[in-house]
């Protein structure tokens, strides 16, 4: 079910604890490839999917599509939103739903800026609705070490605008990705204990700016992308996130 294709009377024969599903994303640059979309088709993928596979086992809400982007802003387009408001706006819309009686809630990350605010939402949220189950999914950690089996570029390869968001988005929306401008990541070096990508996270965190990460916003190499890889991708993801959705049902407090 997609939450604002209902009616309001569509609602009342909606049993409560079905997961309703939130995308959480970013609007900004990608390289001389990816569109500033690409974070947002991503995620909505992912979403508009399972709900095909499930549609009746899962509610999906419209798309935050602006997250929080402020180290990408030295790249023109980006668009971010602050810790403080990003936190309020999916607060307000998490609350809005609980008060309709829903007891699952999902955040469907497709953004690395937002790992650490969603982690902070999932503990504060969880603590003020202790009846409601709060989860909190980012793509690329759902699928898992399988996910380690598609890389053919190795280390630093699946990270911002590389290997896997490439592949997706040849899948997704391939008018929008520009083969002609592929680039491999202009990468500046740091610490060892600082560097990582989607597959393989810092041990440590450091901040930087994209622009100080890679001179050209491009962290991995996106040469080795391809459509039948965002399919395999992709397979794996909604296994794992179908797997998420019928154990919140199942377990509802």
């Amino acid at each position: 079910m997609i939450w604002d294709e209902l009616t309001t009377l569509d609602f009342e024969g909606i049993d409560r604890k079905i997961p309703v599903l939130f995308v959480m994303s970013a609007t900004e640059q990608h390289g001389p490839h990816l569109p500033l979309a690409t974070d947002r088709l991503i995620g909505e993928h992912f979403a508009y999917s399972l709900q095909k596979k499930i549609p009746n086992d899962i509610i999906v809400l419209p798309t935050m599509s602006i997250g929080c982007s402020d180290h990408h802003m030295d790249f023109m387009g980006s668009l971010t939103l602050s810790h403080e408001t990003f936190i309020s706006h999916v607060e307000d819309i998490v609350r809005s739903v609980i008060h309709h009686g829903f007891t699952n809630i999902i955040l469907l990350n497709s953004h690395g800026g937002n790992q650490a605010v969603g982690q902070v939402l999932v503990e504060k949220l969880g603590n003020t609705y202790p009846g409601v189950q709060i989860v909190m999914a980012t793509w690329w950690k759902l699928g898992g070490s399988e996910l380690g089996m598609l890389n053919e570029g190795g280390a630093m390869s699946t990270g911002h605008a590389g290997e896997f968001e490439t592949s997706l988005m040849l899948l997704i929306a391939p008018h929008l990705v520009r083969t002609d401008k592929y680039e491999k990541g202009k990468h500046s070096k740091t610490h060892p204990w600082a560097e990582g990508d989607m597959l393989h996270p810092p041990k440590i965190a450091l901040y930087r700016s994209i622009m100080e990460m890679t001179s050209n916003g491009v962290f991995g190499d996106p040469t080795h992308a391809s459509k039948t890889k965002g399919l395999e991708i992709t397979e794996l993801v909604l296994e794992n996130l179908q797997r998420i959705v019928l154990d919140l049902i199942k377990d509802t407090k």
